[in-house]
């Protein structure tokens, strides 16, 4: 007997091969099974998506029809939640669902046969064997919680949810993850939790405090951790763990929302709010927003946590009668007698000091002090380098990138260019390669320059009770930068971290890396030097981001109950009456997320729309145009002719394609269209129908050479 089993296999995108493919097999496979099929010249990893009869062959050509190589029959087939959780995301983000699916499985699943899955699968119960039983010890390090946690922890337990825990920095959010994970594993002893952060550089501090809570009580395997920064091996075995029911908890960044979870009971969305949620090539999904439908298809609790929620969430928790559909809990206290006060925010008029000046006297004169008292003080500047820009006065030349339509930036530790686009890297030349000047100049600040000019002012300051034989005035102080230069290397972001945290640092400087998350019990001076960029952006979200980005920054400040009482923040701007610093030194979220919303509603914008990009890519900006505004017009001529259509086009709007803010990266012309709807649902129907168009739209002059196109549904940058 043979039966014809349909594959998903990873093909590219818009392929007119398709995802799907037939393959024979002698016997039944149960859908979700993982084989190796033979695609072209090469053998690739396939998933069974469903059953076909022999009468479902239809116009298939069965002589050439190929056999299904080998059956991993080691690893249990993917569940139908799970294969229902890759349909969505696939059909809601329109893009195919082997693309989807093979993504979401570890890399090294793709590779091995098998007889290797089978040898791993052997060592991986062997290890668990020699860990032996967990202590089941009860932790004596367990904190008592405050009313505020408690309160929200016996709302999770109650209810149903979505959950949004509405906390400021320092509350004592992750003791309330804790709480409710603990009492899940507690009751169900075959529940799994899966606990989301958005970036990578926050897994380590969050696996340890798990790891110190849980692996007394149900031991070091139970917890596992996915993420991009891990060897392909080690996200093997951690995907294997959670698919086979042995890691109780799964700690992970945005792909984690695709592992395979069984028993999956409750998710934990950290700083749901951080665009790192929202992926930025290939299936272009939001993590936190498939949280949320996992978590309706799985009957699993969904906790999203920030202080600073984003405006889709917060208007989702909205009193009940008035729509909202998540339960919004509040903890705005601080943890400690002390610490309960946040940080008191300082806004510095720059209009009033030196001109050109990167730091105020108020601000570096309160530096100083710090530093003698012995706390940490923290700078922030989203913006690494030394300088945007190098720029002649003589004759204008700037430091362009001939790749890209952006500058490369000056990074004077190595005297180099480089392109933090395409990655196009040059030495600095000794003169003006325009004129022949030797005076070119930095222009703008990078966190390279803060560093160095810091280093300058303080210079005379040294750190109490440091007189020695090697320094009779004292030792200087100790300065640090965290961003994406200094941190390239495995492990350094770990080890400069843990030289804050031992108080090895006086004045940390660095980007939105140190901006999110930690706890720096020792810092009670945060400073933001530059912020004042975002207030006049043409994207409608940046000052959301602003805010956001600040009230993260200010949460890093005073956390140590003891230092906690008069740490402060310091805003450097020229612009200090606006309206969001005024909501930021209330640290008042609602009254600015109110402002946002009637903004946004006046206009729209969502939450009160849906919209969708179609980017373009090609090897002129008006080839890229001509497609995108070609396919406009084709939808408009002839999905206008389909029956049952005209409602759904009624309610959707396409705008003429445009340049996107960087238009040529890589020698690569970008354009963009924006598609918008008032209804989710006619603009789902309209860009599932549109992707034929799309695609037929290729095969006119206006595709001629044009390199590829994507669909970004719920974009976070326009």
């Amino acid at each position: 007997m043979t039966i014809w089993l349909s594959v998903l296999v990873h093909t590219p995108a818009h392929s007119v091969l398709g995802s799907v493919l037939t393959y024979r097999h002698p016997a039944p496979l149960a859908p979700g099974t993982l084989v190796r099929v033979p695609l072209g010249a090469r053998e690739t990893l396939g998933v069974v998506w469903h059953k076909d009869s022999d009468e479902a062959t239809g116009e298939l050509d069965v002589g050439k029809l190929r056999d299904v190589a080998g059956v991993i029959d080691t690893v249990a087939p993917l569940s139908p939640q799970w294969q229902q959780l890759v349909r969505f995301a696939a059909q809601y983000y329109q893009r195919s669902l082997g693309e989807v699916a093979l993504a979401a499985l570890p890399p090294q699943l793709r590779e091995l046969s098998p007889l290797q899955m089978q040898r791993r699968l052997a060592r991986a119960a062997r290890s668990a064997e020699k860990a032996g039983p967990p202590d089941k010890s009860p932790n004596a390090s367990e904190p008592a919680l405050t009313p505020e946690q408690t309160h929200a922890v016996e709302q999770i337990q109650a209810q149903t949810g979505p959950f949004l825990l509405f906390g400021a920095t320092g509350s004592g959010k992750t003791e309330v993850y804790l709480q409710s994970v603990q009492a899940l594993l507690e009751r169900d002893p075959r529940a799994q939790a899966l606990v989301m952060v958005p970036e990578i550089n926050l897994t380590p501090q969050l696996e340890a405090r798990f790891q110190e809570r849980f692996g007394p009580l149900f031991g070091a395997q139970a917890l596992v951790s996915l993420h991009s920064g891990m060897t392909n091996p080690q996200r093997l075995g951690a995907w294997l763990a959670a698919h086979e029911g042995r890691a109780r908890i799964v700690l992970g960044t945005r792909m984690a929302v695709f592992a395979s979870i069984p028993r999956l009971a409750l998710i934990v969305v950290d700083e749901e709010h951080d665009p790192s949620y929202k992926s930025g090539e290939g299936a272009r999904y939001s993590a936190r927003d498939l949280a949320i439908y996992r978590g309706k298809l799985e009957q699993a609790k969904v906790v999203l946590g920030s202080a600073t929620p984003s405006l889709e969430s917060w208007y989702l928790s909205r009193a009940a009668d008035q729509g909202g559909r998540y339960l919004r809990l509040h903890m705005p206290s601080r943890i400690g007698s002390v610490a309960q006060d946040l940080p008191l925010v300082r806004r510095v008029d720059m209009n009033h000091q030196a001109r050109n000046a990167i730091f105020s006297l108020p601000l570096l004169q309160a530096i100083k002090e710090r530093v003698l008292r012995g706390e940490q003080c923290m700078v922030f500047l989203n913006r690494r380098g030394y300088a945007p820009v190098l720029h002649c006065a003589d004759c204008g030349w700037k430091s362009a990138c001939p790749h890209c339509s952006a500058y490369r930036v000056f990074h004077k530790i190595d005297r180099s260019l480089r392109c933090h686009h395409c990655g196009f890297t040059d030495r600095v030349a000794r003169a003006c390669p325009g004129c022949g000047n030797p005076d070119i100049a930095p222009i703008g600040r990078g966190t390279e320059q803060i560093e160095e000019v810091l280093a300058d002012l303080l210079s005379d300051v040294r750190r109490p009770g440091t007189v020695c034989a090697e320094f009779p005035l004292g030792e200087p102080i100790r300065l640090a930068r965290i961003d994406a230069d200094t941190t390239r290397l495995k492990g350094t972001l770990q080890t400069q971290l843990a030289a804050v945290h031992a108080g090895d640092v006086d004045v940390l400087v660095g980007t939105q890396m140190i901006a999110k998350g930690h706890d720096f019990r020792r810092i009670t001076l945060v400073a933001a030097v530059n912020p004042d960029g975002a207030l006049f952006s043409s994207d409608f979200r940046a000052p959301e981001r602003l805010f956001s980005l600040l009230m993260q920054a200010a949460g890093r400040a005073g956390r140590d109950a003891r230092l906690g009482q008069h740490s402060e923040v310091w805003i450097q701007t020229f612009q200090p009456l606006h309206p969001l610093y005024a909501a930021l030194k209330n640290y008042d979220y609602p009254a600015f997320a109110q402002s946002q919303l009637a903004e946004r509603a006046q206009a729209a914008m969502p939450p009160f729309s849906f919209q969708a990009l179609v980017r373009a890519e090609a090897r002129s900006q008006e080839a890229a145009q001509a497609f995108l505004n070609a396919a406009s017009a084709n939808a408009s001529a002839d999905m206008a002719q389909w029956e049952g259509w005209a409602e759904t086009l009624a309610q959707v709007s396409l705008y003429a394609a445009v340049p996107m803010a960087v238009q040529r990266v890589a020698n690569i012309e970008r354009a963009q269209m924006l598609v918008e709807s008032p209804s989710r649902a006619a603009l789902q129907r309209f860009l599932g129908a549109w992707q034929s168009v799309l695609q037929a739209t290729r095969s006119e002059p206006a595709g001629k050479g044009l390199i590829r196109w994507a669909i970004d549904v719920d974009p976070l940058a326009i």
